[in-house]
């Protein structure tokens, strides 16, 4: 669970101090650079998972494409002088980790902050291209104790926080940055355990030092770098959501609704081996909520001679429809009612304007379901509350007053300065006064008065005859 982020010269986030609780919705104009936000997560994200240049090129470029410059993720871009980005990350990471070979491992702590900072070296020599260099990396506990003034969204201390808050008094470090000789030298030290700490010099580095973990002999570092893998970005395409799956496809549905029938199939006979039914029972009714389809039931078909899986709906009227006869916003609402079924899927879920698609009258539905999603932080966590996170970004009014006050920043931008006598745009987010967020800002908070123009009409307002004419 991302509790804490900031960031600093990557894009337009300058400056940038955030706090997320199990859901948050970001609600602002386009072009603000709300979008960024969650490029920094999944660009945290990939650098846990592969090399900097890599992690680089797999994110969002500016334009919208991607691009094999690493200038383009910095605020300053192209510009002369240095290139600049920082990070933190402020975590509760999960309590058991399994290793690449299988084997299980606890941290010796749960609540950590990661903190990163990446520089820009041009080409030279033969190269072609620059990239990015590892300037400082950092792995540090949080104390338990500590957690009530860290935690400051409305959540359970006996049935939440003292269950996934956990930790041995211990102030050192699982990852520090020292100098050796004017060069950058990462180190990893022994996680519970006496021993001199593993040196490796930062400058030629391809990757980030907690991208490298990978076996439970450094359990607290690999649960970190779990919990980063696990920040995923939704972005379901309807073709990907049509498609049938073969018997032998994976069973987790990708971010894109990939292998949607055989995910449900699995979900319904792991919850439930002797009656499969009941899971597809409690899908159709959340998908039922969606006005204008009238479902009695689903189930996902078996056909053996193919071995493809299907997921079928059944109307009250009799008539069966294939998913790849639905709409695009009744698949990406039945790919999600599929998710919250799912206990495996856990960690950060951020999703783009989940209303498109959706008629008014469903919103909602929809915002009830993506709140839905995440933990409930007044119960402990179990198989019928999994540890999971939503950040959602949005431009519509619906949504914004469908949203609690308390879960709702308010994107803008402001100009903010920079080095020397530099200025530049950045994204500006700001919690509602009176809402937890609001007493820990340090620029300010928004009013009611921010948000009007998302309140000038009501959600499922409808346009009579009478007023279209007019």
């Amino acid at each position: 669970m991302l509790t804490r982020l900031e960031v600093d010269g990557f894009k337009n986030l300058l400056d940038l101090r955030v706090e997320f609780g199990p859901f948050t919705c970001i609600a602002g104009e386009n072009g603000t650079g709300k979008s960024n936000v969650f490029d920094a997560i999944q660009f945290l994200s990939l650098l846990a998972d592969r090399s900097m240049i890599e992690a680089a090129q797999a994110v969002r470029g500016t334009h919208g494409s991607l691009h094999g410059d690493a200038r383009d993720l910095f605020w300053n871009g192209y510009a002369e002088g240095e290139h600049l980005m920082t990070f933190a990350a402020e975590m509760i990471i999960p309590g058991e980790v399994e290793d690449d070979f299988g084997r299980l491992a606890e941290p010796t702590s749960t609540f950590l902050r990661y903190e990163l900072r990446l520089g820009y070296q041009p080409p030279r020599g033969g190269e072609r291209g620059g990239r990015l260099t590892l300037l400082y990396e950092d792995l540090s506990k949080i104390r338990p104790r500590d957690a009530a003034s860290q935690l400051r969204f409305p959540h359970s201390a006996k049935g939440f926080r003292n269950t996934v808050v956990r930790g041995r008094p211990s102030t050192a470090p699982y990852i520090s940055t020292s100098l050796d000789t004017g060069d950058a030298v990462v180190q990893i030290h022994a996680d519970g355990r006496r021993g001199q700490p593993r040196p490796a010099p930062a400058s030629r580095a391809p990757g980030t030092m907690l991208s490298t973990i990978n076996r439970n002999d450094d359990p607290t570092i690999l649960a970190a770098r779990r919990e980063m893998q696990s920040w995923r970005r939704l972005a379901l395409e309807p073709s990907a959501l049509r498609t049938s799956d073969r018997y032998q496809d994976p069973s987790t549905m990708q971010p894109d609704g990939l292998h949607l029938p055989r995910s449900l199939d699995r979900i319904a006979r792991e919850k439930s081996p002797d009656d499969p039914a009941r899971v597809y029972s409690r899908v159709a009714g959340r998908l039922s909520d969606l006005s204008g389809l009238h479902v009695r039931t689903l189930h996902v078909e078996a056909d053996d001679t193919r071995e493809l899986l299907t997921i079928k709906l059944h109307e009250i009227d009799g008539m069966e429809l294939p998913a790849r006869s639905l709409s695009e916003g009744t698949l990406r609402f039945l790919a999600l009612c599929v998710l919250l079924e799912d206990p495996s899927a856990q960690g950060l879920l951020c999703m783009e304007e989940p209303e498109n698609g959706i008629h008014p009258a469903n919103l909602l539905a929809m915002v009830n379901l993506v709140r839905d999603l995440a933990v409930d932080p007044s119960e402990p966590v179990d198989e019928d509350n999994p540890f999971r996170q939503v950040l959602i970004n949005t431009h519509s009014p619906g949504v914004v007053q469908l949203v609690d006050p308390a879960d709702l920043l308010i994107a803008d931008t402001a100009t903010v300065p920079r080095e020397g006598s530099k200025t530049a745009r950045a994204l500006r987010l700001r919690p509602l006064a009176g809402t937890w967020r609001a007493g820990g800002v340090e620029k300010g908070y928004g009013t009611v008065a921010d948000i009007l123009a998302y309140l000038t009409s009501p959600p499922q307002a409808r346009l009579t005859l009478e007023e279209s004419a007019s």
